[in-house]
């Protein structure tokens, strides 16, 4: 029996994004809160002197891992940080001027006016890495204790109780040996866990079929957004607007968009989002992204800037109604693990906060109880869906599904949907995960003619290889490999002949890759996992749902700064 160290913890933060960071900051504040006023006699019950409150993130430091458009709306933020300016957080550009852009392959319409759900005047332009360290550093100033660089790899439970998780092992070779190094994962037993691994959350999804939480609800659907910061010569006049684009180079039977934000530091930041129910087998979210860049608006825009940062991350976009039940026996699930995004405006930290934070008050309740059933925690749901959080998730209940039948009726149906409170155009049921949407190669494409390659010019376009090395991706080798493909010979037989091997395409970083047998024989899947900026796109497009991504050692993967 393997001999691990077990450390008992109150309450446990699986995820370092900000639905995590703002429950923890949070929580230490209801708790300080709670003690002065049982100090003052204006409050019943023990004070919470020794409470321990443990957040564990996989990347190498708080924000390593964090990407994200992104415009915060800054309302949860002034509740959780009144005074977050005076704090220094880190803003990179007040909304003052949006617009919005249909774009054809060489031309560009602007819309007469901003949809209402995409004005963002008075919100503010963000580096979520750069954010999230912030919070980090409040958090621990508050007491939490954080440990980057230690994954979750299993959830424990006792019965259908969730009692804590275990973290990854360390120091194991490519063959699963015990190299010199080694250090056996953790378990941290906690009395609340709180679940947000952001989407499709490595833990999240076998814990949510395991307990039943997703019973009656529809399939989840997803994202990926692919995003790059370009740095503009000095002198130059930066951007002094918000930019949203619908059209090319999406196809029409696929949902997405492109966006232009400007940073501080003379910095702008590009970024496209590609739905991963594309029924074209050759969608391609990294080719579509750089042929956005080479859109004449979009070039002209970066024309003698330079390259400073890539990553690619998916988004949790289904909505209300692909929503899991929110809190078990024992533990919670926040943010993009619980399908907290608002569709309609492109958004979720803000919301995911607000999960976060509602969260906290619910474990706060449920510590003071002594007891950390669902029957207790199940204030967090209530609450969420009575506030603001929640009312803009069921006004956004019906958005997305209107674009799964096409950009003319999303926006029809869009437009419907803000005139009635957020009803449909019809009564629209998915039934289907993202990646059963896919249609074979000969009848989406009319032949079984591979996909020719793409050009990149090497100067504004670039290929995975070029882009994941700007992402400052770094795993170590001798590991195992973090990609579980459940059978390879589905790879290698049905899915070359009926898909053509999509992996090689819908992967932003170029992890899969078909190669010839060194010794002459058939082509074999050769998984480049060192690439992999932990988007998790394999894991939801694969055509026959058999890639697992699990995490890697701890601290491998991305090293984002600014994204």
């Amino acid at each position: 029996m393997e001999d691990r160290e077990r450390m008992e913890v109150d309450v446990l933060f699986v995820g370092g994004g900000p639905a995590c960071l703002a429950g923890a900051l949070h929580l230490m504040q209801v708790i300080e809160t709670h003690n002065k006023a049982v100090e003052s006699g204006t409050a019943d019950g023990p004070p919470l002197d020794e409470i321990m409150v443990v957040l564990i993130e996989k990347g190498a430091e708080i924000g390593a891992h964090g990407l994200s458009g992104a415009i915060l709306d800054p309302r949860t933020l002034r509740q959780l940080v009144p005074d977050y300016r005076e704090r220094g957080a880190p803003i990179e550009h007040v909304v003052q001027k949006e617009s919005l852009y249909y774009l054809s392959p060489k031309r560009k319409v602007r819309a007469p006016f901003t949809p209402g759900p995409l004005d963002n005047r008075g919100g503010y332009v963000i580096s979520l890495s750069r954010f999230t360290r912030w919070l980090a550093g409040l958090a621990a100033e508050k007491g939490c204790e954080l440990f980057p660089g230690f994954p979750g790899v299993e959830v424990l439970y006792d019965g259908h109780r969730v009692i804590g998780v275990r973290t990854g092992d360390k120091g194991i070779d490519k063959e699963g040996n015990r190299k010199g190094n080694f250090e056996p994962g953790v378990d941290l037993m906690a009395k609340v866990t709180v679940f947000g691994e952001g989407p499709r959350g490595s833990l999240a999804k076998q814990m949510i079929p395991k307990l039943g939480l997703d019973a009656d609800q529809e399939p989840m659907s997803y994202l990926t957004g692919v995003k790059e910061v370009w740095e503009l010569p000095d002198g130059a006049e930066n951007l002094q607007e918000v930019i949203h684009t619908l059209g090319y180079p999406m196809p029409s039977d696929t949902y997405g968009g492109g966006a232009i934000y400007p940073m501080s530091g003379n910095q702008i930041a590009l970024s496209l989002l590609a739905g991963l129910n594309a029924p074209d087998p050759f969608q391609d979210s990294h080719e579509r992204f750089q042929m956005f860049k080479e859109h004449p608006f979009v070039r002209s825009l970066i024309q003698d800037a330079k390259l400073v940062e890539y990553g690619a991350k998916t988004v949790s976009i289904g909505g209300y109604f692909c929503m899991p039940r929110l809190a078990f026996d024992g533990g919670m699930l926040v943010g993009d693990t619980a399908g907290i995004f608002d569709s309609r405006r492109i958004k979720g930290i803000h919301l995911s906060m607000r999960s976060g934070m509602l969260a906290a008050e619910a474990a706060l309740e449920a510590l003071l109880r002594g007891d950390t059933s669902r029957a207790v925690l199940a204030s967090y749901e209530e609450s969420l869906k009575e506030s603001s959080a929640g009312r803009d998730l069921w006004q956004a209940r019906n958005f997305h599904q209107g674009f799964d039948r096409g950009i003319m009726t999303g926006l029809l149906n869009a437009g419907y949907g803000m005139l009635t409170g957020g009803k449909a155009l019809a009564n629209w049921e998915n039934g289907k995960a993202d990646y059963e949407k896919m249609e074979q190669v000969g009848p989406y494409h009319g032949s079984d003619e591979p996909k020719k390659p793409p050009v990149f010019d090497g100067e504004k376009t670039f290929d995975k290889v070029t882009d994941v090395f700007h992402s400052g991706t770094k795993h170590n080798e001798d590991q195992p490999c973090h990609l579980h493909v459940e059978d390879l010979s589905i790879c290698h037989g049905r899915c070359r002949v009926e898909y053509q091997n999509p992996c090689e395409k819908f992967c932003p970083a170029g992890v899969y890759e078909m190669v010839e047998d060194e010794n002459g024989g058939e082509t074999k899947l050769r998984i480049n996992f060192a690439n992999c900026v932990h988007c998790k796109t394999c894991d939801i497009r694969d055509p026959y749902g058999i890639i697992n991504w699990v995490p890697p050692e701890g601290g491998d993967g991305p090293k984002y700064t600014v994204m």
